[in-house]
């Protein structure tokens, strides 16, 4: 019988199977029916800094009402009805997903400075979390702000989420450092039980007839797999924490590759908004079937036999792959142009 368990972040799962945060766990229903359909674990939707502030602001307002610069100073920040849960309704949120569901249950934390966290993350431990994924989403717009100092305030926030709690904590980071392996390995020294690679920015968009800066939101599509299939093929083996690939997961395929180059686990949102949540069971029998054609007894087996240092061409995941890549391009436009050529007699 295929054996489909891994360990991700210390957890003992099932299948390597995992729903990222996303609308489809807000629902207790809905983790109902995604445990149901397979889903080895559940990360719940994310609580934001700003419901943070935002609560710290409604207390001070509280104890202040007749401040009047209060309503100016409030204007800054999102209005409650933007937010769906408040913390507190996200802690006790984490207690009934808790008795829902039998699979490990991960909470996801969405800032990025050290004091948006803290102060909740030993609360979420103690709502029954069984993982914190810290999902550090900052874009850096300040020119005079060098790398090395935002470098520096995603390892005081691993330390200081890692201080304050006991349970695993886990990283969701972007692509954009200047040098993604030296981050990943701080990181891990500074006490990170593992990395969900990659975050996607949600960037923002134009309407041309209201002149109006949009959100906008867009689902992944399988071609964003290769940036976590690189960057894990390079990790793997080099660090003591879990990998865990998000992005670009929309098919069995999709989790073999990853699984080959050294993930724990494969995350999965936007495939499931866009074909529902029993798809869940639909990536699992292609998993077991291609398994058992290729004579593969676990996903521990399988787990890195594609990475970097596995891998009996390591220059795959580096540059010189990139100038055969090139060179590959180049030749398929020289051949179409010569058939071209040949069908219009030019």
């Amino acid at each position: 019988m295929i054996d489909l368990s891994t360990n991700y972040l210390g957890l003992k799962l099932r299948t390597p199977l995992v729903p990222s945060a996303s609308p489809l766990s807000q629902e207790l229903d809905s983790m109902r029916r995604l445990e149901d359909s397979g889903a080895s674990a559940i990360v719940l939707g994310s609580l934001f800094e700003e419901q943070l502030r935002q609560e710290n602001v409604e207390l001070d307002h509280r104890l202040g009402e007749h401040n009047e610069s209060f309503a100016e100073a409030l204007s800054y920040l999102p209005e409650p009805s933007e937010f769906r849960l408040g913390p507190e309704g996200y802690l006790n949120y984490i207690q009934k997903a808790k008795k829902a569901v039998a699979v490990p249950v991960i909470a996801s934390l969405n800032g990025a400075t050290v004091g948006g966290w803290t102060a909740y993350a030993k609360q979420i431990q103690q709502a029954g979390a069984d993982a914190i994924e810290c999902n550090i989403y900052a874009i850096p717009s300040n020119p005079d702000i060098p790398a090395a100092e935002i470098e520096q305030q995603y390892i005081d926030i691993v330390k200081a989420v890692k201080s304050a709690v006991t349970i695993p904590v886990t990283v969701k980071l972007s692509p954009f450092f200047t040098n993604m392996a030296n981050m990943a390995k701080r990181l891990d020294i500074a006490g990170a039980d593992g990395l969900v690679l990659f975050n996607r920015f949600y960037q923002p968009d134009i309407d041309l007839e209201e002149l109006e800066i949009h959100p906008n939101v867009l689902l992944s599509t399988p071609q964003a797999l290769r940036l976590p299939l690189t960057w894990i093929g390079i990790l793997y083996g080099r660090l003591r924490l879990s990998l865990a690939a998000t992005s670009g997961v929309h098919g069995p395929e999709d989790v073999i590759k990853l699984l080959m180059v050294g993930a724990d686990i494969t995350m999965l949102c936007s495939t499931l908004l866009r074909n529902g949540i029993s798809h869940l069971g639909y990536i699992e029998e292609g998993l077991v079937r291609w398994m058992e054609k290729h004579e593969y007894e676990s996903v521990q087996q399988m787990k890195g036999s594609m990475s970097q240092l596995r891998c009996p061409d390591p220059s795959a995941f580096e540059r010189a792959q990139y100038m055969k890549a090139v060179k590959g391009v180049q030749h398929i436009m020289v051949t179409s142009a010569e058939a071209w050529r040949i069908l219009t007699g030019d």
